[in-house]
């Protein structure tokens, strides 16, 4: 909860000091994006599943990580590419 109410004070001040908009990043999304990025860079499920603490590797797939544009493409062409 001290991480939480961190990050919220610092998003305040950035408003206060830039005055534009900065998105919500609370712990729970920089846990999303770390085991999105773990996934991405080829980390194996069962292994990705054991450092998040999931019961089992379809939460951390399923709910956990998260595919945009971009990484599919590339994914993709890595596939054609050999």
């Amino acid at each position: 909860m001290h991480c939480q109410n961190y990050m919220r004070n610092m998003q305040k001040k950035y408003r206060k000091l830039c005055g534009g908009h900065m998105p919500t990043v609370t712990p729970h999304v920089l846990r999303h994006t770390f085991c999105t990025r773990m996934a991405q860079r080829e980390l194996d499920p069962k292994s990705l599943q054991y450092v998040m603490g999931h019961s089992k590797p379809d939460i951390t797939l399923n709910v956990y990580t998260h595919a945009d544009y971009d990484y599919v493409e590339h994914a993709f062409r890595k596939a054609l590419n050999g």
